[in-house]
């Protein structure tokens, strides 16, 4: 469970201390990406708590790292700079060779290298994922990959990118989602070789890219698994990559709730606190009580998985309802502190913003109810 780790949510809140408000608005401002603050948790071990000993890393489960990323984003950050390295590398850990193994994790595991970067995602694909057209064209001991990624966040900042890539024309396989594989990508060396990286402002601060492959080449050692086999790759690290979200979500309805509560019962108009109206109290009370019941879900979610149970269901149960408690808990905050919410000094605006996101992507929320009245209710496949 989750709670069993309170020393390491005491130390991350501790680190966290020392990147305030000020810090995440000067970023926004600026667009810029919290180097310092990532730094600091390489240097920690926070980034690589899920790499086994044998490599470099911490060796903890899946709730430890929900634990560090929810407690960033309770203390007011966004973990979003550097979530992906803990979710992507369960490729590369599940599925990569043990030379790959040993060639990037101890690298990724002292901060020598960052694994940041996941090119899946398509202008003409969307969620639809086996109908990517990116292609990697074997030749040789190499592969030779064109095609575009969009919304492939950190893309500038990392050093390796876990890519998939069609190997095997999609008119040539027997289902969509063969003929699939997952490269891991060597940023630099495919910067000079034929790789653009065009950034894309958003409404926060999420430093996420286009991707463009002209004629880049991997050589064939970093595939990553077996040539065709890479969607099933990719999926089996979706329901940590929700649980892992949705703890995010759960520290950003904390934050809020707290801002607002404290607020209410300091800020007085008419002569009282604000708070002691039900207008105020209420949908206060209502965003803890959702958020409450999504921390379970999330809870449930990360003893399934740590005890090797496929919990599909309730990763994405867990995402969906952790994000749409962070949603309620920013619209509260917003009501609760007036025109004050609007003001960047506040805070309240940037997570509005940053909250948001997380009933789109990364999975959005609509998928997800498909997902849930076909797996767990049973009734007719929507797509």
């Amino acid at each position: 469970m989750i709670d069993m780790h309170q020393d390491i949510r005491d130390a991350v809140t501790r680190l966290c201390a020392d990147f305030p408000g000020a810090y995440w608005r000067k970023l926004d401002a600026e667009r810029a990406y919290p180097s310092e603050f990532v730094d600091a948790l390489t240097a920690q071990g926070y980034l690589a708590a899920l790499i086994p000993e044998e490599y470099g890393g911490i060796g903890l489960g899946l709730s430890a790292g929900a634990a560090i990323l929810e407690e960033i984003h309770r203390s007011g950050g966004n973990a979003g700079a550097c979530h992906a390295q803990m979710y992507t590398m369960g490729t590369l850990l599940r599925h990569g060779s043990d030379a790959q193994k040993a060639r990037y994790l101890p690298g990724i595991a002292s901060g020598d290298l960052r694994l940041q970067a996941f090119g899946v995602t398509e202008p003409g694909s969307g969620t639809n994922t086996p109908a990517i057209k990116t292609f990697a064209r074997r030749e040789g001991d190499r592969y030779i990959v064109n095609g575009q990624k969009i919304w492939t966040s950190r893309a500038e900042y990392s050093d390796l990118m876990i890519l998939l890539a069609r190997t095997t024309p999609a008119d040539q396989v027997a289902k969509r989602t063969d003929g699939l594989s997952v490269f891991i990508l060597d940023m630099k060396a495919a910067r000079e070789a034929g790789m653009r990286i065009s950034p894309i402002r958003t409404m926060m601060n999420h430093a996420t890219c286009e991707v463009f492959f002209d004629d880049v080449e991997i050589p064939v050692e970093n595939l990553i698994g077996e040539e065709g086999r890479g969607f099933r790759y990719i999926m089996s690290g979706m329901n940590a990559e929700r649980i892992l979200i949705a703890a995010e979500c759960i520290g950003d309805a904390k934050w809020l709730i707290d801002k607002s509560s404290a607020y209410a019962k300091e800020r007085e108009v008419f002569g009282r606190p604000i708070g002691q109206n039900q207008g105020i109290a209420f949908p206060i009370a209502q965003a803890y009580a959702r958020m409450r019941a999504a921390e379970l879900m999330v809870h449930d979610a990360v003893r399934r998985y740590e005890a090797g149970e496929n919990p599909g269901a309730e990763a994405n149960m867990a995402k969906m309802l952790a994000a749409e408690a962070s949603w309620e808990a920013a619209e509260a905050a917003v009501q609760t502190h007036g025109g004050f919410g609007f003001a960047e000094e506040y805070d309240i605006e940037r997570k509005f913003r940053e909250t948001r996101l997380y009933q789109v992507a990364p999975i959005s929320t609509n998928l997800i109810l498909s997902y849930i009245a076909e797996h767990v209710l049973g009734m007719p496949r929507s797509y």
